[in-house]
């Protein structure tokens, strides 16, 4: 087969694929009324008047198929429509009916006319496999029906209409378009062109704007990734995690702040009975920024035969003493959805000194112990001993700790030493120790390994939260110090035992100033199936001003480049279901049993508020192949009642709609609910559009008031602590909070409203003046405690 001249858009003639025996026409002549194919695919649904199309939906030049997904790289040869086998929208089975259609179509041309009209009637066809389907189809919004043939520049048009304008009436069954525009050049041409003259065929393969980096990660200027979002639960209680049971069954477990585990089906519902309510135990409180309560949880390696899972949380003892108390429990023999919260065997309690610096983490590694990631203990400084309680290796805090819970140890201990732990022979440390130096951990990860090469595989990577300076990245390492409390970050924190520590002390594989972020959230690295261009990516963010971040490891150097996550880029994404916004305070990170990253947040950090959101991260960019990601959950029987999933956010689709209706262009659609500014990606020059049009760039809106009174602060809550309370201040009003309001409005174009969600009372608003005052006071608090 010739090759396919990509930038000229000329296609030779491919005689070897199978042509369909049917009737030939000559080329110029006119179809007759027995001739009645229909060549409507899942491309071709619906007919529109064309001078419609700019005005029922907002069209945004970006790849996208007509499935409405991200384009993709086909895991075979395309034999067809090969321009696209790198990076589009079609597989092998795609290219195939494409290859049909257009050996149905040739059969009714003249064989003189073949190579003439062949090159064009294929150029359009394999339109259905350019990344810019989406966009030559008006396809972007699912609302808005499809064009019935792709988008054409004009000059082009013109040719083929010159040439073969009898295949007009073989292309499409629009009855508006066979009796109009067979003869009418002009007429036909307008119709099929699009406004942009960067999107239509072919100019959309010769602009190098577009097609620079095609398929990978968007980067703006400053080099920030371009990710989206896609809301998945929403209502929740500060939640503090999210876990899977691998158990096949691909639900998801959510718990919250107070003692509440809550279980969510794979499509998208959660049972109204929790999995685990234990708030009758948990040590919680409604002040902003409390770091006690529920903070860990972990299935064991074999739930799937044994049910059985492990719990990290805050208790008052008899004595009214605080503890961490880590413990077994097992589901329910009776229901799958539900623990049995008679079976809880204590494993392991731990004084706490201080309210703050409580740890949390609890997981399995590879070898299948379990570690478990302790605080300090509190206050600010480490000052416990003389050199701090992360220092001391006798002490339980400040530590990574792991234990085999697999039967009794001999000291009567309810679980077991790994005898490989590297402290076990020393006569002045726990042997439980595995890893000390550390001021408080919040949330830790094990890499899956790379997919195909395992490289990287059981690495833990964790967050550690800092004090006054840096927060850091580490990777663990058995028997390692982590510096604190002489170091924090690579520089020194308590300059004498700086000066006297050792040189084999575990940096960090990154850290930053508190000019990036105060609080840092470990994260994951990402080993999904969905976004293949994140693949090795650990991703994190920071608890106190929302951002989130990406590592990259240069494998040569052993060192890890950073980059910022921007979420909302309304380009980026204009697909079904993503969303451009997310509440502030990012309080941990999650992986399903497929691999694919989530993070939760809320935008107002009280234990007892219902404004914590789970969301799921997707790259606009590109996806995998259709049909490599398909999961076969194991169906579980439900006892409880079935709550479907009600977003509360608004699609960019929906604001864009709304944008559209409103013929405004002052809503806001590129800001989120973080600080950090998202910068679009390079646009490429366009013609200008009318005022009002599709591509009219909007502008951004006023203020959307004041925000809410803060409630008094716990006064044991450091500027260090994981849970900071020096940003109280609520997230910037987008058309996110909009929709979250106690009665939401309805989704136009939608046949359902949204359900109306009954919210607790929050205190009233106060002026923005009282309100940046009250902010000024409570940073002032907070930082004058944290440097103590």
């Amino acid at each position: 087969m010739n090759s396919f001249n990509l930038l000229g858009g000329h296609i030779s003639y491919t005689s070897h694929l199978r042509k369909p025996p049917l009737k030939k026409v000559s080329s110029g002549s006119y179809k007759s009324e027995s001739c009645r194919i229909s060549f409507r695919s899942s491309s071709f649904l619906l007919c529109l008047p064309f001078g419609l199309l700019y005005q029922a939906g907002v069209i945004l030049g970006h790849p996208q198929c007509l499935d409405y997904g991200p384009p993709f790289q086909p895991p075979f040869h395309l034999e067809f429509c090969s321009a696209y086998e790198t990076f589009g929208c079609c597989d092998q089975e795609k290219d195939n009916v494409v290859a049909a259609k257009y050996w149905e179509i040739m059969d009714y041309i003249d064989p003189h006319a073949h190579e003439l009209c062949g090159r064009y009637i294929k150029d359009i066809l394999c339109q259905e496999c350019s990344p810019y389907a989406a966009h030559l189809y008006d396809a972007e919004n699912p609302q808005t029906p499809l064009r019935n043939l792709p988008g054409l520049c004009f000059d082009y048009c013109s040719e083929f209409h010159l040439y073969c304008r009898s295949a007009i009436t073989l292309l499409t069954d629009d009855k508006h378009i066979q009796e109009c525009c067979e003869k009418n050049k002009t007429r036909f041409c307008n119709l099929l062109n699009i406004q942009d003259q960067d999107y239509c065929f072919p100019n959309v393969l010769k602009n190098t704007d577009l097609n620079n980096n095609l398929g990978s990660v968007v980067e703006d200027k400053k080099g920030c990734l371009q990710l989206c979002l896609r809301e998945v639960a929403n209502g929740l209680r500060n939640p503090v995690l999210m876990v899977h049971a691998n158990d096949n069954t691909y639900r998801i477990f959510v718990a919250e702040q107070v003692g509440v585990v809550w279980v969510y089906l794979p499509d998208g519902s959660r049972l109204e009975e929790p999995f685990l309510d234990i708030k009758k135990l948990v040590l919680a409180t409604p002040w902003i920024g409390d770091e006690r309560g529920f903070l860990g949880m972990a299935f064991h390696p074999k739930y799937k035969h044994n049910g059985r899972f492990y719990i990290y949380y805050s208790y008052l003892d008899k004595k009214k003493v605080e503890k961490i108390r880590i413990s077994e429990l097992t589901v329910s023999p009776s229901d799958v959805n539900k623990a049995d919260p008679n079976s809880e065997r204590n494993l392991l309690e731990i004084e706490e000194p201080a309210a703050n610096h409580n740890g949390g983490q609890v997981l399995f590694g590879l070898d299948g112990y379990m570690y478990l990631f302790t605080g300090d203990g509190g206050k600010a400084g480490d000052p416990f001993g003389k050199f701090g309680n992360a220092q001391n290796k006798s002490s339980f805090l400040g530590k990574v700790l792991r234990i085999d819970v697999e039967g009794r140890g001999s000291n009567g201990k309810p679980y077991r030493i790994p005898l490989d732990n590297p402290f076990v022979s020393d006569p002045k440390a726990l042997p439980e120790v595995y890893a000390y130096g550390v001021r408080n951990m919040w949330r830790c990860s094990v890499d899956r390994g790379n997919p195909v090469t395992h490289k990287g595989r059981g690495r833990i990577f964790c967050g550690d939260v800092g004090q006054n300076k840096f927060e850091e990245v580490d990777i663990i390492v058995k028997g390692g110090n982590y510096g604190w409390r002489a170091k924090e970050g690579f520089e020194c924190y308590d300059i004498k035992l700086c000066r006297n520590s050792s040189l084999d002390d575990i940096l960090p594989i990154f850290a930053y100033d508190h000019t990036v972020g105060k609080s840092v959230t470990g994260g994951y690295v990402y080993r999904g199936c969905e976004s293949p261009n994140l693949n090795g990516l650990y991703i994190f963010g920071d608890f106190m001003n929302g951002r989130l971040m990406a590592l990259q490891e240069d494998e040569r150097g052993h060192k890890w480049k950073k980059q910022d996550i921007c979420i909302g880029s309304t380009k980026a994404c204009a697909f079904p279901g993503l969303i451009s916004s997310y509440s502030k305070f990012i309080i941990s990170f999650a992986e399903d049993e497929a691999g694919e990253l989530y993070f939760l947040a809320t935008s107002y950090p009280s234990a007892y508020a219902p404004h914590g959101s789970l969301y799921k991260f997707v790259d606009p960019a590109r996806r995998a192949p259709p049909g490599k990601c398909k999961h076969h959950p194991v169906p579980v029987k439900t006892k409880s009642k079935r709550i479907p999933f009600t977003p509360l956010a608004k699609t960019v689709s929906e604001l864009l709609n709304d944008l559209l209706a409103t013929k405004s262009p002052k809503t806001a659609l590129n800001t989120t609910e973080t600080s950090q500014a998202s910068s679009s990606s390079p646009k490429s020059k366009k013609s200008a559009p009318p005022k009002g049009s599709a591509k009219h760039k909007p502008r951004k809106p006023k203020p959307a008031g004041p925000g809410k009174k803060q409630p008094k602060a716990q006064p044991t809550t450091t500027k260090g602590s994981k849970a900071k309370s020096a940003g109280l201040e609520q997230t910037i009003k987008t058309p996110h909070s909009s929709r979250a309001a106690a009665s939401p409005p309805k989704r136009k174009g939608s046949q359902f409203s949204r359900a109306k969600k009954k919210l607790p009372q929050v205190p009233k608003l106060r002026s923005a003046a009282k309100e940046k005052k009250q902010k000024k006071k409570v940073e002032k608090r907070f930082s004058s405690r944290s440097e103590m």
